[in-house]
């Protein structure tokens, strides 16, 4: 049996930029946000503390070679790094170029275009747009030009010979079939075999899977955690606080949000459960993600939190979405993992000082019996 393709997505939000500096203070990193999450219930698991990697900071090559290593030695088989692209300029892409300019890591990479107008969310005031993201035709031109350049490096991830390209937010592109058709022959003009994009569907993405596909996309790829699939909040609290945001002014709400927290527990194992029963498209590419846990307290006063530390249903899922693509082309064999390193939302393959390594043994334990070791 062909390998099933690991990919998890990789946040490069661990050294401190310039404009991070501005918006939140002198030396940010996500490592901020991190160290100051605090448990909001009994047995809730806050802070997530690193343990192998320690609090690293990614502009050192030994930190970047050292999380390439652990990918590899419990059969991840690639990084889809987060890329921040604003009309030209360029955030937080400090540890993909310096890949770029080097041979380490070695490890096969990708890039999802995370397509968002960066807002004060994590302070509260997500109505703040500290960056706008707009779409232009000179823009797209642009932005192909970058993209291509990356899509030669015998690194890159390839889908029946054509670089792999997810853009986080499909819903945000107006003009997303136009903007594709001339990304398709610029990839070929410049001597590619085209490009392989796939649509991220998540919560946000309202249309169905057909409609999105219509725009030119090749593939879905079913981000998790969705919050169209979470349970109804059982809780009183939840309940009144989405109705505040209703009928609440923006300000009052704002204020709401910094100062009373409604926690939205999900329990893991349902979901996964609810995931199961789910069925699968036959007549096209859908590649599933699974993660092994969430919790964005570090980042939200009123957090979602889907904890879990038995990495034994963690591996259920994994096993359930190889058989989703069990039946797809060999380079189609994809599954994406959400995180490899996204602490502050509590989800990450990383080693944490409560549960190790579990999660990534738990990877490479379901990989080697699907290939019948």
């Amino acid at each position: 049996m062909n390998e099933i393709k690991k990919i998890a997505f990789y946040l490069p939000q661990y050294h401190p930029i310039a404009e991070n500096n501005e918006w939140w203070g002198e030396g940010f990193t996500e490592w901020s946000n991190v160290a100051k999450a605090k448990p909001l219930f009994s047995g809730h698991y806050q802070p997530h503390i690193p343990a192998d990697l320690g609090f690293y900071d990614l502009r050192l090559k030994e930190t970047r070679k050292a999380q390439a290593e652990l990918a590899e030695k419990y059969s991840v088989n690639g990084f889809c790094y987060y890329h921040y692209w604003f009309n030209g300029k360029m955030l937080l892409d400090m540890p993909l170029q310096k890949m770029l300019s080097s041979d380490e890591p070695s490890l096969p990479f990708c890039l999802c275009w995370a397509n968002e107008n960066w807002t004060r969310a994590w302070d509260g005031l997500d109505r703040e747009v500290l960056i706008k993201q707009e779409y232009t035709d000179e823009d797209a031109n642009q932005h192909i030009d970058w993209f291509v350049e990356v899509f030669k490096d015998n690194r890159y991830i390839l889908i029946d010979g054509k670089p792999l390209l997810l853009i986080y937010r499909p819903d945000k592109i107006l003009n997303a079939e136009n903007m594709i058709k001339s990304w398709r022959i610029k990839c070929e003009q410049t001597g590619l075999n085209g490009i392989y994009i796939c649509a991220v569907k998540s919560g946000f993405v309202r249309s169905s899977d057909e409609e999105v596909l219509s725009q030119g996309y090749d593939a879905i790829v079913d981000f998790q955690p969705n919050r169209q699939n979470f349970p109804p909040a059982k809780g009183v609290k939840q309940v009144i606080y989405k109705l505040l945001r209703l009928i609440l002014p923006d300000i009052m709400y704002q204020w709401l949000k910094l100062n009373v927290s409604a926690i939205n527990y999900i329990d893991y194992k349902k979901m996964v459960a609810t995931w199961l029963q789910r069925s699968w498209p036959k007549n096209y590419v859908k590649l599933p993600c699974v993660f092994p846990s969430w919790d964005n307290t570090a980042r939200r006063n009123s957090p979602t939190v889907i904890q879990n530390t038995d990495a034994k249903v963690y591996g259920e899922w994994l096993t359930a979405a190889f058989d989703r693509v069990s039946s797809y082309s060999d380079s189609e064999k994809i599954v994406f993992i959400n995180a490899w390193n996204e602490w502050a939302e509590g989800c990450h393959l990383e080693p944490d000082i409560k549960n190790r390594c579990d999660f990534l043994e738990e990877t490479l334990r379901v990989s080697k019996e699907y290939r019948g070791e």
